[in-house]
């Protein structure tokens, strides 16, 4: 054992492990007489809160022997298993939460003998729906995911079973209780009980509980191991935040020296090396043990763990100890072994070493802690609970993105071998890189052992065996595969296009949807493509702006890593802008999808769907190009209410993200004013050379994405890429615009005022059309009235200037009339013919000659 672990042990009984921390900041614990046994803190690198209680039988950031963290927890199970009685605890369901709390919660589960156990995660796995979620306010990565396999396991039965739930702390109780709100109101219970190894609530949080059980009409008990409560003095979240500057400014100027260092040892015995005099030392060796998991045994509770589960687990523990300790050697017999779980990957580790201590005897020091996601700053003093931290990259291609990921008081805790435990999604090669988390331990080991649990992945029994997946370029589109992954179904071999004339008869005769059939691709004159390169130079730094606006906006509102929706088309442009800028600006790499939406018919259900299996529906944001009187706004919020009625996974916000809202129907945008986007003047040619969007029986079917077709044959009239570029090279001339700007939005009112739609039903009213749909305001939907059905005339603010004058182009070329009027909320709004019948155009399709 190392001279620092020696006086650490020696440390434990004298100093308090959360003196630091209470001198420097004066937060205070006062509780029982076992509390600060069992509780010590540290600082959060974390601005929602400043301290962190690290507790000292959890297993989490503090390595434990394996048996006192399994019996904290079956403890606690067995008092729950009392409480009830046998035959409720019997019928009783726990639920743990992740990912602190995930072994705590198995293993009260083991206490209460035959209770299922499910814990949250944050983790989403393709293929397996979700039977609800909720947020934790407080927590480094807020968003908890229910993926049981049997979506019954939550709902209760006849006999209305007790939900225990489980946390490692109840602190506000604002998780918990939201939790048992949100499952209530689906499936109510008589009973719930809420689980805890320490009561730290405040007295007025405390007068809560009992408000809230007569709130819901249901008994709410609490059992917990410990009793106290944190005081805080006034100013603790800045100082804390100061103090956490300052320590990481002090670690780093010392790790630069100490790296310098090293540099020049390396180089001294490099030069020594080359003569043969010495050589670098060898890190410690890696060695995979199989374990042998019993097949069909869960790795954990993401999915469910049962019974039976439980039972064929402990009978096949015994082997595995056995396979682990031949794989350490004679030497661990007598060493200090550390067994580190993975994240939410908690209790297959713990099983493993409390079975390791059992096999290796009184003579091994075995301990068992976990990696975690949480940053928290680590100070090398016995007053303070994290004394050594390890940082290393995620290693399981987490929905949030890379990132870092960390070991806690693992680095100079004097263990002769480390036993790595991760499921087989982790066992990836992240893991095994130079600077992974096997090569981290293996600098502060004398042994690395990796065991690998098969990852459990349920077939939900409600979905399609197979959903789609979705199409990127070049394939499809002209876009980089990564700006954008279409969700949906390939139908350029299908002859869809119909002239515009008999679309507009057919569309408003009733005898057919704009929906099922496409426009004959609008074909630009050498005139017009000279206006759209004028308008693209002019008005790319203002769409640059609008563009860092909404994404900083969204990045402040929907973080940390959002998953971008675009509404194919118009949106899937602005889509790719917003991701290029998270990208520049802040180095995000965020997934965006293109998805179809059609008026009258709704969203895309299956591509839904498929998003709800691949990431959580809470972190998506649907995203368009503009508003104009927010048709597209009600459709969307009216689909993922019916979406979600019918059965679908809930958690989707139907809130758009617009680039430009003149007709103020969102509160997410870059701008509210009407100005030229370039993109709407033109179609496919400057969205990826994709069609519009189609939904006809006969092609798709229920669990089919909608189509499109990709339009490869216009290759040489393609500004897709170009229109990118051109805003794309202006984001660092606006990102100091961009920064006030969305600092005053975050601040402001953004309710929507719904002016736009207010201005269309007077317009209808009083040109006698008496038909909103016909109505189409902002400079980009007149644009599409000019390209893609049959124009009646068009309304043009008086004084508008460039911003209109591919309008007044396109206008001239299809002999519409502009008519200047004032007290128009948009640019202009173009009207479509109202009664349309082939009849009443010229010979030529575009005069028309009569109102």
């Amino acid at each position: 054992m190392s001279e620092r672990a020696t006086r650490r042990e020696e440390n434990v009984d004298v100093v308090w492990s959360g003196d630091w921390v209470a001198e420097r900041l004066g937060v205070g614990l006062e509780g029982d007489g076992e509390l600060r046994e069992l509780l010590g803190l540290a600082l959060r690198r974390n601005p929602k809160r400043a301290h962190l209680l690290v507790s000292n039988v959890l297993g989490k950031h503090v390595p434990q022997k394996p048996s006192v963290v399994y019996g904290a927890g079956y403890g606690l199970g067995e008092r729950v298993r009392e409480l009830l009685g046998a035959e409720e605890a019997r019928r009783a369901v726990v639920l743990g939460y992740a990912e602190t709390a995930t072994g705590l919660g198995h293993a009260v589960a083991d206490g209460l003998r035959d209770a299922p156990y499910l814990h949250s995660t944050r983790r989403p796995v393709a293929g397996v729906r979700q039977a609800g979620g909720f947020e934790e306010a407080h927590s480094h990565a807020t968003s908890h995911l229910l993926l049981p396999e049997d979506p019954a396991l939550l709902a209760p039965g006849a006999d209305a079973s007790t939900l225990v739930l489980v946390d490692d702390e109840f602190s506000t109780g604002n998780t918990v209780l939201n939790t048992i709100r949100a499952l209530h109101e689906t499936h109510p219970r008589d009973r719930y009980v809420i689980v805890a190894l320490v009561d730290m609530r405040s007295p007025a949080d405390r007068d809560r509980l009992t408000v809230f059980a007569a709130e819901i009409g249901a008994r709410v008990d609490l059992v917990t191991r410990s009793t106290g409560t944190v005081t805080l003095p006034d100013g603790v979240l800045e100082r804390g935040q100061a103090l956490v500057a300052a320590q990481e400014a002090e670690a780093a100027g010392e790790a630069e020296a100490a790296q310098d260092a090293e540099a020049a040892a390396e180089a001294e015995v490099a030069g020594e090396a080359e003569v043969g005099s010495a050589s670098a030392p060898a890190p410690a060796p890696v060695t995979r043990v199989d374990l042998a998991w019993p097949a069909g045994v869960p790795d954990g509770g993401r999915h469910g763990f049962t019974p039976a589960h439980r039972a064929a687990l402990e009978a096949a523990l015994p082997d595995m100890a056995e396979r682990i300790a031949d794989a350490l050697g004679d030497g661990a017999r007598q060493g200090r072994v550390l067994v580190l779980g993975f994240e939410e990957l908690m209790y297959a580790p713990l099983r493993l070493g409390t079975a390791l201590e059992e096999a290796l005897g009184a003579g091994a020091d075995i301990r068992y802690s976990t990696t975690t996601r949480s940053p928290v700053l680590a100070v090398d003093d016995p007053g303070y609970a994290i004394r050594t931290r390890l940082v290393f990259p995620a290693h399981d291609t987490p929905a949030d993105g890379p990132g870092d990921r960390y070991a806690y008081n693992v680095a100079g805790a004097g263990f002769d071998a480390v036993v790595a435990v991760v499921d087989s999604t982790a066992d990836t090669p992240e893991l095994h890189a130079p600077e992974g988390l096997l090569a981290r331990l293996a600098a502060h080991s004398g042994q690395v052992v990796l065991a690998v649990v098969p990852s459990y992945t349920p077939t939900p029994a409600q979905e399609p065996a197979v959903l789609p997946e979705p199409l990127r370029g070049p394939h499809f589109s002209s876009y980089a595969p990564e700006d954008v992954g279409w969700l949906l179904q390939d139908l350029s071999d299908t002859e869809l296009e119909a002239p515009t004339e008999e679309r507009e008869e057919a569309i408003q005769s009733g005898g057919a949807h704009y929906a099922e059939s496409l426009p004959v691709e609008y074909q630009p004159s050498a005139e017009y493509q000279a206006l759209f390169s004028a308008a693209l130079e002019t008005s790319a730094a203002r769409i640059a702006r609008a563009v860092g606006t909404v994404t900083e906006t969204v990045l402040a509102e929907r973080g940390p890593r959002p998953v971008l929706v675009s509404l194919a088309r118009a949106g899937t442009p602005v889509g790719v802008l917003m991701r290029r800028w998270a990208r520049h600006r802040h180095g995000l790499d965020l997934p965006h999808y293109a998805i179809s939406i059609v008026r009258g018919r709704g969203i895309d259900a299956t591509a839904l769907r498929w998003l709800a299996a691949h990431h959580d529906p809470a972190d998506v944001v649907f995203v368009d190009g503009w508003t104009g009187k927010g048709a597209i706004t009600r459709e969307l919020a009216a689909a993922i209410t019916e979406f979600e009625t019918s059965g679908g996974p809930a958690g989707f916000d139907p809130e758009i993200a617009v680039l430009a809202d003149p007709g103020g129907c969102v509160r997410t945008y870059g701008t509210r004013e009407d100005f030229l986007i370039p993109s709407a003047c033109l179609n496919s040619t400057v969205s990826g050379l994709i069609s519009r969007t189609v939904l006809r029986a006969d092609l798709v079917g229920p669990d089919d994405f909608h189509g499109g077709k990709f339009y490869r044959e216009l290759a040489e009239s393609d500004v897709s890429g170009r229109f990118l570029d051109t805003v794309a090279a202006r984001f660092d001339e606006v990102a100091g615009q961009v920064e006030a700007e969305a600092k005053e939005l975050l601040a402001a009112d953004r309710a929507p005022t719904w002016e736009g739609w207010a201005a269309v039903e007077r317009i209808s009213e009083e040109y006698g059309i008496h038909d909103v749909n016909l109505v189409k305001p902002g400079v980009g939907e007149t644009t599409r009235v000019l390209l893609r059905r049959v124009p009646w005339k068009i309304l043009a603010k008086r004084g508008a200037g460039t911003d209109l004058e591919h309008i007044r182009l396109l206008a001239q070329q299809r002999g519409v009339p502009v008519e200047e009027v004032d007290d128009l909320p948009y640019s202009c709004v173009g009207l479509i013919h109202p009664r349309y019948t082939r009849g009443a155009t010229g010979a030529d399709g575009k005069a028309v000659k009569g109102a």
